[in-house]
């Protein structure tokens, strides 16, 4: 066994220590934490694939940009997880079904035969995986890059459309009026006689 291979075992068990930490921990910002794991031993494998590109991209994006927004919504919102947990024992046989047949599928790719984790492909010098994605993206994969671009405008605009739908009791500022308000309007003057004070 190679020391490549050891490392990739290694960062393989953390990975699915921190997905399984993801789903069972009880605490949302705990979950979040694992989360973060995942995405570091993700990099890390990328990294040993020498894909650099994509690697330093999920650190970037989904650790230093999406986990933070994450975390800050958890902690703001205070969530109510005791509703969200009824039903986990409800719906755990049929969670247990799928994770069986997932982990099948992932063992029988793995020992078709498709994969030679003994021999890596060895790259030159000025391999560049960034330039390699770019071109396979533009070239051969450009209509579902396009097709995944419009779904997620159109999943945006949906998003936007749903938190501005009009709810009744709900205030909202409206920077017209406040621009065009007086201070007669704003500010009342009150005039009232001197009191005297105690023992006068």
């Amino acid at each position: 066994m190679t020391f490549e291979l050891i490392i990739f075992y290694i960062f393989s068990g953390i990975l699915v220590t921190g997905a399984l930490g993801v789903v069972l921990v009880r605490n949302p910002v705990y979950a979040a934490l694992f989360l973060i794991l995942s995405f570091f031993t993700s990099s890390a494998i990328w990294l040993m694939l020498e894909a650099e590109f994509l690697g330093i991209t999920l650190v970037l994006v989904y650790v230093g940009a999406v986990m933070v927004l994450f975390l800050f919504v958890i902690m703001m919102l205070d969530i109510n997880m005791d509703p969200l947990r009824e039903g986990f024992v409800k719906m755990m046989p049929f969670a247990a079904i799928v994770a069986i047949i997932f982990a099948g599928e992932i063992v029988l790719v793995m020992t078709s035969g498709s994969f030679d984790f003994n021999h890596a492909v060895a790259h030159a010098v000025d391999y560049s995986n960034t330039k390699e994605i770019g071109s396979k993206l533009y070239t051969e994969y450009v209509y579902p890059f396009e097709i995944a671009a419009v779904i997620l405008v159109v999943a945006i605009i949906a998003a936007i459309t749903l938190t501005l739908r009009r709810r009744e009791g709900v205030k909202h500022q409206v920077p017209a009026k406040q621009i065009r308000t007086r201070r007669n309007e704003r500010v009342r003057l009150v005039k009232m006689p001197a009191e005297k004070r105690v023992g006068e």
